[in-house]
């Protein structure tokens, strides 16, 4: 067995690292759930012209001055180091490499890989509105998929919602679970995905079978290796992650500034994000 090669090891964790945001910076699965998870100055959130302007403030804002419930928070002391944790790797690591690719690749091209991989978690959003009877809903998914997947150039265009008004209809498992009665449990906070509770953290597992992204073919790399691993990690496995890394920063690259201004106000980090989080889940629960 050759031996381990540190750089190559370091560029494996790194990637594993940056994993931070898979189904949607902290547990959101969907484009339209609400999160992400950025911090930076707010001069430059006003002089970003490409930023998307979906209303995630007001949306939070609204949402958490709402929410006067107490949440049962048994982990509370580990919620808050892993919060912290979490926070600081995507100051230092995530938001930076983001910036880059931004000041890189033009905001059609990043909106274009924003909408294939949207297009990609059809599979996703279709069971989730069927098993919630959402009839409707699921047939506007279809029609939408089938709208973009062919006018859309695979996707890298929504014709569905510029031409037909079709809009997408983010639905997850965990949405599905609490469509049937299952209460989220307590509140965790999970290392690099964020937070998250007892319900939805076991939803990750379906929601990831049903994202394309993690059924990629094997194709031969041109490294020095040609069996079927390299250091001890499958080409499939490198390509899973090349492609969910393409997938967030393209994403945080065009939220630039809204984590920033959605922590600005808190007191404390982690009750902020905390009751953010809930409130929002039940409220597209209830919807």
């Amino acid at each position: 067995m050759p031996k381990n090669n540190p750089a190559i090891i370091t560029f494996i964790a790194i990637l594993y690292i940056s994993l931070l945001p898979m189904m949607g910076f902290y547990a959101f699965a969907q484009e339209n759930a609400p999160a992400s998870s950025e911090a930076v100055p707010e001069v430059e959130v006003a002089a970003d012209t490409d930023e998307e302007e979906e209303g995630f403030d007001d949306e939070f804002e609204d949402e958490f001055g709402a929410a006067e419930k107490e949440v049962f928070d048994p982990l509370s002391g580990y919620n808050r180091v892993m919060t912290d944790f979490n926070d600081s790797l995507y100051v230092w690591v995530l938001d930076p490499v983001a910036r880059g690719y931004r000041w890189v690749l033009p905001y059609a091209a990043r909106r274009g890989v924003k909408n294939f991989f949207h297009n990609l978690l059809f599979p996703l959003r279709f069971v989730n509105n069927a098993l919630q009877l959402k009839i409707k809903n699921a047939g506007e998914e279809f029609l939408r998929f089938s709208i973009n997947s062919t006018i859309g150039i695979l996707g890298f265009w929504d014709p569905a919602k510029e031409w037909f008004d079709l809009e997408a209809h983010e639905e997850d498992f965990g949405q599905t679970l609490g469509y049937y009665g299952v209460g989220g449990g307590f509140h965790v906070v999970l290392p690099f995905l964020g937070p998250s509770n007892v319900r939805d953290m076991f939803s990750l597992y379906p929601d990831m079978q049903m994202d394309p992204v993690n059924y990629v073919e094997n194709r031969p790399y041109n490294f020095p290796k040609q069996e079927g691993e390299y250091q001890g990690v499958s080409k499939q496995t490198l390509q899973e992650v090349d492609l969910t890394l393409l997938k967030i920063i393209n994403r945080e690259s065009l939220r630039i500034g809204q984590y920033a201004n959605l922590k600005k106000d808190a007191i404390e980090l982690y009750p902020f994000l905390r009751d953010v989080y809930e409130q929002n889940r039940a409220k597209l629960i209830k919807e």
